[in-house]
């Protein structure tokens, strides 16, 4: 079977190191210049040294955007940036724009060139000219279908990265001058105000209008992508939490394994779509793996989108004699409480919170301060960065 990466999201380095933890095979992430999510906190030369060590120390791989499509101004500086990366050692650059994979044929470097999801590629002509230009990965626009990925595949014998999981955008792969329009943030220069996600007042009618599509999920068409040739399976979301990498990163990371030794079971799928869809505030559909959208898959007369408070707390410590968690808290809870703690190395498993103590060892009966430090008698073993969410499904209802 064609062995797959599962790639992840990084706004920061705390964010990179969950996905990693969490299963990720490798992360996308981007410098402070040049990527296509400038409102994301993003990563200095710097901290992209620091990125890049980690990653190798831990056996990943690590890949930087460098995918706005350039106006004459942002050529500035672009080649020192590009050598910066390749003497960081990154593993690839993710580029739309073909003058940036020029450049790094020009300038001799090392660095791979994947090409962006931004260039819209959907048939086999175009990924033999990014090929003949050096290119050695394809991400796939989000629109592609199973027939489009085999075709491509067979044709071009290239690497195929695809997007699983997250947003998607109103126009082509993201190629939208809306933003632009209405606000003068350039959706293609890393300023998208994501005004599909805006609602519109139509005029004499009580409801509103909006024009975006719901997100992403390709969790039961896993394996007939492997089985079409994709090489790595993506995960938007850099401006996403810490829980939602974790959660998101983990449920695939156990599909693609269950996959690899034949033992996933329809009832496993179902529990993790109900898992993936309470990890997010959209719905989520397949959208074009296997059909055109249509209106089911689309938000038009208005949405709900309420905060997700799933999140209760981050394991910071774990004694084993005493059998004591230490916890930051991250949202409301309280003694009586049914939870669940989940991580990379354990079984998800349920817990009814019997007593809370605070830092100074007094007994509390709620916690209710962001970032509180609690403590909680556990006796089944949890390391660092495992996490406490409250308690939904029952996977054994799903066997």
């Amino acid at each position: 079977m064609n062995k797959v990466e599962l790639l992840a999201p990084a706004g920061d380095l705390e964010r990179l190191k969950i996905a990693y933890l969490y299963g990720a095979d490798a992360v996308y992430c981007a410098g402070k210049k040049f990527g296509l999510r400038a409102n994301a906190n993003n990563f200095t030369l710097d901290e992209l040294e620091t990125a890049t060590q980690f990653a190798h120390e831990h056996e990943k791989k690590i890949y930087v955007t460098v995918n706005i499509i350039f106006h004459e101004k942002e050529l500035d500086g672009l080649e020192d940036y590009l050598k910066e990366l390749n003497r960081i050692g990154v593993d690839a650059i993710i580029a739309s724009d073909i003058l940036v994979i020029k450049k790094v044929k020009e300038l001799h470097l090392k660095l791979e060139v994947h090409v962006s999801t931004q260039a819209s590629i959907l048939n086999s002509e175009a990924g033999l000219f990014y090929k003949s230009l050096g290119a050695t990965r394809l991400v796939l626009a989000r629109e592609a279908s199973i027939e489009d990925i085999k075709d491509i595949k067979e044709n071009t014998n290239l690497e195929l990265e695809c997007f699983i999981h997250g947003a998607m955008c109103t126009s082509f792969s993201g190629r939208c001058v809306l933003s632009n329009y209405c606000t003068g943030r350039d959706a293609n220069r890393g300023g998208c105000a994501q005004i599909c996600r805006w609602t519109f007042k139509i005029k004499d009618h009580e409801d509103v209008f909006s024009m975006t599509p719901k997100d992403l999920n390709l969790i039961e068409y896993i394996k007939a992508m492997i089985d079409a040739g994709v090489n790595s399976f993506k995960v938007e979301g850099r401006m996403r939490g810490i829980y939602y990498i974790a959660t998101v990163i983990l449920v695939y990371r156990r599909i693609i394994d269950a996959i690899n030794t034949n033992t996933l079971t329809s009832g496993e799928i179902h529990y993790y779509l109900d898992v993936l869809n309470r990890s997010a505030n959209r719905d989520s559909t397949p959208q074009f793996i296997h059909k055109l959208p249509k209106k089911e898959e689309q938000y038009f007369l208005g949405r709900q989108e309420l905060s997700n408070q799933d999140f209760l707390g981050l394991v910071q410590d774990y004694d084993e004699i005493e059998h004591i968690v230490t916890l930051e808290q991250r949202n409301y809870f309280s003694v009586g409480d049914v939870v669940e703690f989940f991580g990379p190395n354990i079984e998800t498993f349920t817990y009814k919170i019997k007593e809370i103590w605070d830092e100074e060892g007094n007994f509390i009966e709620v916690a209710n301060h962001p970032k509180m430090i609690v403590k909680l008698r556990v006796d089944v073993g949890l390391t660092k960065y495992d996490m406490m969410r409250i308690k939904v499904f029952d996977k054994q209802n799903y066997l």
